[in-house]
């Protein structure tokens, strides 16, 4: 597993709209950003990953870099809540001219720099000055997303996982998911944005040196997601949002042929035995800071205050085991044949992240985080 860190992003980056594309961009399920007090101020990723509801929390980021998502999140949880970042980058990789100089399967090139865990650790002092806390709520481990265990992360021990454009990069995502699933409590949340392709991939897309090194050479299919999210023991992913990633280079056209990217934030829940197994009726209570009102969970289910909204069994299931819980009153109902919308009437739950993406871009659309109807 290999990740490039150039200065700015290469190759796609020059000629089209990159995967960081959205880096910078608030997406509308997400908190405020904070981003007037972090350091260091560089920023990579896919899309702010930053879910409601995390007061008090335990968060684990995979791949967190130079610290910046997990500073946000610092001040977000609290005093009384802690974040821990994990990073495999062993060098920063300056921007140079050209494609990386190795593919996937060689180590990648080390330029004179500072681990990104050490370039992290180095801002926690000021962070804790700027948030007023008495000791640190904040850790970051050198490591491998895939073997949590080997950086001393123990079962059950994070109320959420998070990640920023990294699972892309890693060879075996399977082990990804299966370790976040050990090391979150039950009821706990992956929340998590990535590149994702429309088909599989072939060996020369994964092996090409810029598709790799744009985060697009290890993007996983989005049905596989689901499949992966199925053996692991998650409940199905919850589509949030997502981006376009689009390609302007004529020779990488050429190589990607009719395969489509996107970028897309996911929701996974480990949900426990014995949850809410039918459709429900929920009302949401109000009082998540900053969705008050309205709470968009994700692209299938809009919350508004003191309305009454029929939901499937795998929502409701999540809905009464997550930190969640408290905010919803969940009581029997609803449709039998509910697929999964919360407007009147059955419709079919939006898992597809292409189609997602159309239907945000189609004329008339303004911008819903939504199905038209349902949100």
């Amino acid at each position: 597993m290999m990740r490039w860190w150039p200065g700015k992003p290469q190759g796609l980056s020059s000629t089209a709209t990159s995967p960081w594309a959205a880096a910078f961009s608030w997406p509308c399920h997400g908190a405020s950003p904070l981003s007037s007090t972090q350091h260091p101020p560089r920023y990579y990723g896919c899309g702010l990953v930053i879910p409601e509801c995390l007061s008090s929390c335990r968060i684990l980021d995979l791949g967190s870099g130079s610290g910046r998502d997990c500073y946000l999140l610092s001040q977000l949880v609290g005093e009384q809540g802690h974040v821990t970042g994990i990073d495999m980058t062993e060098g920063q990789v300056w921007h140079r001219p050209g494609p990386p100089l190795h593919p996937p399967s060689s180590p990648p090139t080390s330029f004179s720099s500072s681990c990104q865990v050490e370039v992290a650790k180095k801002h926690i002092a000021y962070h804790m000055e700027k948030f007023g806390y008495r000791k640190p709520n904040v850790e970051f481990f050198h490591g491998y997303m895939e073997k949590l265990g080997d950086a001393g992360l123990s079962d059950e021990s994070y109320d959420i996982v998070i990640s920023n454009c990294v699972i892309n990069l890693a060879p075996d995502k399977g082990a990804v998911l299966r370790e976040a699933f050990r090391v979150l409590k039950p009821g706990g949340e992956m929340y998590f944005s990535d590149v994702y392709a429309s088909q599989r991939l072939s060996e020369t897309i994964q092996q090409h040196r810029v598709l790799w090194g744009e985060c697009l050479g290890g993007a996983l299919y989005w049905r596989d997601l689901y499949s992966i999210a199925e053996e692991v023991g998650f409940s199905p992913p919850c589509l949030v949002t997502a981006s376009p990633i689009t390609i302007g280079d004529k020779e990488l056209e050429d190589i990607i042929g009719d395969c489509r990217f996107v970028s897309a934030t996911f929701r996974l829940f480990k949900v426990p035995a014995g949850s809410w197994a039918r459709p429900a009726q929920v009302i949401y209570n109000g009082g998540i800071v900053g969705h008050e009102r309205e709470l968009v969970f994700d692209a299938n289910f809009t919350f508004k205050e003191g309305e009454v909204v029929d939901v499937d069994a795998e929502m409701a299931a999540i809905l009464q085991s997550s930190r969640f819980a408290e905010k919803f009153l969940i009581r029997a109902g609803g449709a039998a044949a509910l697929q999964g919308c919360c407007c009147k009437g059955a419709k079919e739950k939006i898992r597809d992240p292409f189609q997602l993406l159309e239907r945000l871009t189609a004329p008339g659309a303004g911008g819903t985080c939504g199905p038209p109807g349902c949100c």
